[in-house]
């Protein structure tokens, strides 16, 4: 099955767009605690309650080969005890042709994700390694949740932002792949409602609710598709780390719910 169908199925199977962020710091756990075995509870907690899971693959590799190893485990977990729940995995990964082809081999073949996130800045060769994974989800930045998004991003093409210039051309590029999707940001709501008109059928993995600070009612307005779909919402830290991850993930799940 691939990422989008599974995705759609989960999506429907949990009524819910919620998307964990597993981004474990180990200066955060209980003494003798492994990055897995955090994940695992954390997983258990809320995989009634999402639509994915998306592991940040900087908080393992900084452990070094035992990171690694637990972050390989992690998704094997997913797999093995909850097979409906596709894993995205947050790499940003692209560079010359070649050296994408090893990171889909790194990414997909390795650790086993169903989806990975991308950087457009080198352009079409650099992307088609990802693109042709047909049966895998390539999520690409458009609009980042970061103080310093603008930096690049809302630089002025011809008359038009920069992020604008992306999102059109992954809209093109998504009529021959057909497997793509945009990362947008959730402190950036204005933006958001301009990229959702460029790409009305596309669906957005939105970072920056939670600890980030992003508004949720005002994100899914300027957001969703007709069909009350087309978001993945993603938190991290302000479940990972609650007193009850499963309580707070609840609470997130209803409200944008509420609001669908």
């Amino acid at each position: 099955m691939d990422f989008k169908s599974k995705l759609e199925k989960a999506i429907t199977k949990n009524n819910s767009l919620l998307c964990v962020g597993l981004d474990p710091d180990p200066a955060k756990f209980k003494k003798g605690q492994s990055q897995f075995q955090f994940n695992k509870k954390i997983i258990n907690e809320t995989a009634n309650l999402v639509c994915c899971f998306k592991p940040q693959i900087a908080y393992f590799a900084a452990n070094g080969a035992s990171g690694v190893e637990d972050l390989k485990k992690t998704i094997e977990y997913i797999k093995k005890n909850y097979p409906g729940l596709p894993v995205i995995l947050d790499a940003k990964r692209a560079d010359i042709g070649s050296t994408s082809e090893m990171y889909t081999k790194e990414i997909f073949d390795y650790f086993g994700a169903d989806a990975v996130t991308v950087n457009p800045y080198m352009g079409l060769d650099s992307l088609e390694p990802f693109f042709n994974r047909k049966d895998r989800g390539i999520i690409i930045l458009c609009h980042t949740s970061n103080p310093s998004s603008a930096d690049f991003q809302e630089l002025s093409i011809n008359g038009q932002p920069l992020y604008i210039k992306v999102a059109q051309k992954v809209v093109q590029w998504n009529r021959k792949y057909k497997n793509l999707l945009l990362v947008v940001g959730a402190t950036n709501p204005d933006q958001m409602k301009r990229v959702r008109r460029v790409a009305s059928d596309l669906i957005f993995l939105v970072p920056g609710i939670g600890a980030q600070g992003g508004d949720l009612e005002t994100t899914l307005k300027n957001g969703l598709t007709k069909n009350g779909r087309g978001l993945i919402i993603s938190a991290s830290r302000s479940i990972i780390y609650a007193r009850n991850p499963r309580q707070e993930a609840k609470k997130l799940k209803d409200e944008i719910n509420k609001h669908r």
